[in-house]
């Protein structure tokens, strides 16, 4: 087969069969595709879309590309377990939900990502924790699951290779946005995973990739139907990205707020209403609990009694990190040169944010990529952002930017004043969780 004829199969809206699709993920595995034929490739997906059994094959034929891990061997005493995210801004839930699941009987081998687009990446908030290696070993991976229970990692050389390079493409072609990209993306690299269960946290709003409901829906369903398709028990939430979830966004700023919802000092309630959902829903799939209020009691438990708390201090320590990172977390994560409150000049009630153009003024700032080869400026970005619906006095702070040097700062506080709208009425909080795809406890 030749390269340039499927490209040209797909443009013009014919189904690929599944030899077909094995050679392009074959290609981009051994790099028999170049970049520009990969690249070409997407961009035709996107436009045309692909059907159910396209994506069924694309993502089994992913998957296939390097090994798929079997835990059966490793007599684990819980389910294997995991969530995925289709990315927002200031969202840092993997981060607590991991060791909560393993607090409470699972185990997460969690194969995360960088920065896609306008959306932070869950690996670069981990990157910004000196030694922490989020490329380990299928070893290394091991050892850390068994002694944490939890294990927050990018692909490794061996999982869904395939994934990685078309990952990079995507990013930079203009094509992120593809629900059957996305869908084999995230699938190819969760059953390469060896789950036994699946929960999507699928994001919509003005920062979400699915920027309207009926796209996040299609989304949500897509990503069930294919997961279930391949014999992964999935279930799926659409939340609310039409502002920036929790208190923060940056990556070593997010860290920060990660780990005081997980020592109980504070935590953002939308951001906490998310995690400790999507974990009782994980439990329910896992068999650990008989019901969502079961589920939600066993995550508020591991938190309250630290074993949450413990087992990310254990995954860090197994992982290359510091065995004093909990007590010392102000030490070791970077911190900016320059922090300055964005005031407000009136007062008001926040009542929207261009949460995608947030996004995109982080990366000006260096917490995110222009190019995949950029490097991440992990110090950068907002704390304290005042949510929708917050009363804001004149003279109060709606955010605290956190920049390089004073002319970022400046660039940042200049953009943030027609990023967030303040309205002189009284404006209802959002609701984040929006809608559940998936028949279960």
């Amino acid at each position: 087969m030749l390269a340039q004829e499927i490209i040209r199969h797909k443009r013009d809206g014919l189904p690929l069969s599944p030899e077909e699709i094995n050679h392009f993920v074959s290609g981009l595995a051994g790099d028999s595709w170049s970049d520009s034929q990969a690249a070409a490739m997407a961009m035709a997906c996107f436009l045309r879309g692909m059907s159910q059994d396209e994506k069924v094959a694309l993502t089994l034929a992913m998957m296939r590309s390097g090994e798929v891990l079997d835990w059966r061997s490793e007599n684990l005493p819980g389910p294997v377990l995991d969530k995925h995210s289709t990315g927002g801004v200031g969202d840092k839930v993997s981060l607590p939900l991991a060791p909560i699941l393993a607090a409470c009987g699972a185990f997460v081998p969690m194969i995360s990502g960088r920065g896609l687009g306008h959306t932070g990446g869950t690996l670069d908030k981990f990157d910004s924790i000196p030694g922490y290696r989020t490329a380990p070993s299928l070893g290394e991976l091991r050892t850390a699951l068994r002694s944490a229970g939890c294990a927050i990692i990018g692909q490794t050389a061996q999982l869904a290779p395939a994934d990685r390079r078309l990952y990079a493409i995507r990013d930079v072609t203009g094509t992120v946005e593809s629900i059957p990209l996305i869908t084999a993306s995230i699938l190819s690299k969760k059953l390469a995973a060896g789950l036994q269960g699946l929960v999507m946290d699928v994001k919509t709003g003005n920062g979400a990739f699915a920027a309207e409901m009926t796209m996040a829906s299609e989304l949500a369903q897509s990503l069930v139907e294919v997961a279930v398709g391949a014999g992964l028990p999935t279930r799926a939430w659409i939340t609310d990205m039409n502002q920036v979830l929790g208190w923060s966004c940056g990556n070593a700023l997010e860290m920060h707020e990660a780990l005081a919802l997980l020592k109980g000092e504070a935590a953002e309630p939308r951001l906490l209403e998310v995690t400790r959902t999507l974990c009782a829903e994980l439990l329910g799939i896992g068999g650990l609990v008989a019901s969502l209020e079961d589920g939600l009691q066993q995550v508020d438990r591991a938190l309250a009694s630290g074993a949450a708390l413990e087992r990310f201090a254990r995954m860090v320590s197994a992982l290359g990190g510091p065995v004093d990172f909990i007590e010392r977390a102000a030490h070791y994560l970077p911190a900016a040169p320059v922090v300055r409150p964005l005031i407000a000049k009136r007062g008001g009630w926040v009542s929207q944010m261009a949460t995608r153009d947030i996004g995109l003024l982080l990366i000006e700032m260096g917490a995110g990529r222009r190019q995949s080869t950029d490097r991440i400026d992990y110090r950068t970005g907002l704390s304290a952002v005042r949510g929708v619906g917050e009363r804001v006095e004149p003279g109060e702070p709606i955010a605290m930017i956190h920049a390089a040097d004073e002319a970022s700062a400046e660039l940042a506080e200049a953009r943030l004043c027609r990023l967030i709208g303040l309205s002189e009425e009284a404006v209802p909080a959002r609701p984040v969780l929006l809608a559940r795809l998936g028949n279960g406890v």
